[in-house]
């Protein structure tokens, strides 16, 4: 029996001490999972920070694309709106540089006899040329020059000795440019 008490006394240290341990690490899971909760809960705070600051960027950039579009809009109106108003301008422009042209020819038609009608009608076309010349146009001419089919437009071809291979020796029809645009070919008849 004494035996069998040391063999229970050295057992009942030993279950003390697994009992002991038992009890710590289920406490230490507690604390550990307190740990981890705690942590859990400042990870998602700080992400419930990052999605609010992300969804008030998001917020403020739609707001900044909205203003944009609409500003875009405007812009667009308005540019359509100006270059419509250029377009009558100049086009107002243009006509009111021509009307003492059509008082020219108004007047010219009021004579019947020759002198004067021939009188008016070389008035006429003077102010056409001084209207041509205001408003930067400038005539083709070009007789006794090469063909050049970006001023050119030949219509007619003749042999003829005395002058040069594609040169124009006659115009049909006068052709105008302003600046380096050219407003109508001249028709002209080239030689050679």
């Amino acid at each position: 029996m004494t035996e069998e008490l040391k063999h229970e006394e050295i057992i009942d240290p030993i279950e003390d001490t697994v009992v002991e341990e038992e009890a710590a690490e289920e406490a230490i899971p507690e604390k550990g999972a307190k740990k981890k909760m705690r942590a859990l809960e400042a990870a998602l705070l700080e992400k419930e920070k990052e999605v609010k600051k992300l969804s008030d960027d998001l917020a403020s950039l739609n707001d900044t694309y909205l203003r944009l579009a609409a500003e875009y809009d405007n812009f667009r109106r308005r540019t359509a709106k100006e270059r419509e108003g250029i377009y009558t301008d100049a086009f107002g422009e243009a006509l009111n540089v021509l009307f003492p042209v059509v008082d020219n020819l108004e007047r010219a038609a009021q004579y019947s006899d020759g002198e004067n009608v021939a009188k008016g009608v070389e008035l006429t076309l003077k102010s056409v040329r001084d209207t041509f010349t205001k408003l930067g146009v400038t005539e083709i001419d070009p007789v006794g020059e090469v063909f050049d089919p970006n001023f050119h437009n030949a219509v007619m071809h003749v042999e003829d000795d005395t002058v040069g291979e594609s040169v124009v020796v006659e115009v049909l029809q006068k052709g105008y440019c302003r600046g380096d645009r050219v407003l109508r070919y001249a028709m002209v008849k080239v030689a050679n």
